[in-house]
């Protein structure tokens, strides 16, 4: 039984209610589409970790009008960099020169923050928690995609699947495809109260080990880990257990960290990755954005921010209006190559930052202290084509403003 009710504009469903999926809501909403998100969750509760919104996300959220909201949430961006275990500084970066070579700070932020500014920005009702979904038809031109849920089908002009890493719209769309493919480590992840004293962001490299401690706004402190593991594991008794196991004798403010977290919640993932590209991003009238088409490893942080770049250019090229094969043919030609060299950089940062040979180890040091003394310009370099990105479409509030200022220059 098709729910979908006739008349006015034309009908996406968005299935998935995290980043990308708010995101994709919102810029289709200003687009002119009439939006149901799906959730399967009871509720809007992302994991409590924290995320970075680099530049090339920030100016994304500005054509929605969120990119101001987000950048006042920056907290302090001192100097800080990559360390050692026993707190040698491999490399110390210059906040500064980083916001002007990139036009901007990373902005971190609590993910529930982030959602709870993505959820605001959409018309009451447009979220339906705990709607499981699934693809039945993906459509096509002569027929609108058909999704089922509990209370029973609905027909949509565009799906946009957000389901995330074990996407189930994904294996729908292309079943021959592989999926995801375990990246070889896994992550915790946790947000501890405030330590009572500023320290340094950093991020420390040990052997197939990585640490990283991060300040939010609010004064509590973001901090994640990575070790090579075997996948599936998990501590007997309990991951803060574990992170002390295999990071306590690590440098100051690790150990407070630690301690920290003996009260909060620790989240523990093993970290999967599309290794090979999708045949494309849509099929019929519906399109995929975020993990559900290019999981990455979190090593260049883009995962988040690749989510939201996709919304806002799925939204750009999707018209509220006819058959939307063309735009989302369009959307893949854009989006695929972008993402999936992103995906690859991750997978080698990963392999660089995970290493276990002390001689390799000994050499990646060297050479980044060496590639140091060139100044950051040269430090920054590889990470300019992402950071840089500017989306295809200027915020929709100026536009809005100079149609108002041409009709009333056009009223007699």
């Amino acid at each position: 039984m098709g729910v979908c009710s006739g008349g006015g504009a034309s009908r996406a469903v968005v299935v998935g209610g995290g980043i990308g999926g708010l995101t994709a809501a919102a810029a289709l909403i200003r687009r002119g589409w009439r939006v149901t998100v799906l959730e399967r969750a009871a509720e809007l509760k992302p994991v409590g970790s924290g995320i970075g919104l680099a530049p090339n996300a920030q100016r994304a959220l500005d054509v929605i009008g969120l990119g101001d909201e987000i950048r006042a949430l920056a907290a302090w961006q001192g100097d800080g960099g990559i360390r050692t275990p026993s707190g040698r500084w491999l490399l110390r970066t210059d906040p500064q020169a980083a916001a002007e070579a990139f036009g901007g700070s990373v902005v971190l932020l609590h993910r529930a923050t982030l959602v709870d500014t993505l959820a605001a920005a959409l018309p009451a009702g447009t979220v339906r928690t705990g709607a499981a979904a699934e693809l039945v038809d993906p459509g096509a031109a002569d027929r609108p995609a058909v999704v089922r849920t509990a209370d029973g089908d609905i027909e949509a002009d565009l799906v946009v699947g957000a389901d995330g890493i074990h996407s189930v719209l994904r294996t729908a769309l292309f079943p021959g495809h592989p999926g995801t493919a375990y990246s070889g480590f896994t992550t915790w992840r946790v947000v501890v109260p405030d330590l009572g004293r500023p320290f340094a962001p950093h991020e420390t490299w040990g052997p197939g080990r990585i640490w990283g401690t991060q300040p939010l706004k609010d004064g509590r402190s973001y901090a994640y880990a990575a070790a090579r593991t075997p996948p599936g594991g998990r501590a007997a008794d309990g991951e803060p257990a574990e992170l002390r196991r295999l990071f306590g004798t690590w440098h100051d403010p690790v150990p407070a960290v630690l301690d920290a977290a003996q009260g909060a919640p620790v989240l523990r993932n093993d970290v999967h990755h599309i290794a090979g590209p999708l045949p494309a991003y849509h099929r019929g009238r519906v399109a995929l954005v975020g993990d559900a088409a290019h999981a990455m490893a979190p090593t260049l942080g883009q995962g988040g921010n690749q989510a939201i770049e996709d919304a806002i250019v799925l939204a750009h090229h999707a018209e509220p209006s006819g058959d939307p094969a063309a735009g989302l043919a369009r959307y893949t030609a854009e989006r695929l190559p972008r993402t999936m060299g992103i995906v690859r950089q991750a997978e080698r940062t990963a392999r660089l930052t995970m290493m276990r040979n002390p001689v390799g180890i000994a050499v990646r040091n060297t050479l980044i202290g060496a590639a140091a003394t060139y100044g950051t310009a040269f430090m920054l370099r590889s990470f300019a084509d992402i950071a840089t990105w500017q989306p295809p479409r200027r915020p929709y509030a100026d536009q809005a403003r100079e149609q108002d200022t041409t009709r009333r220059q056009e009223t007699p």
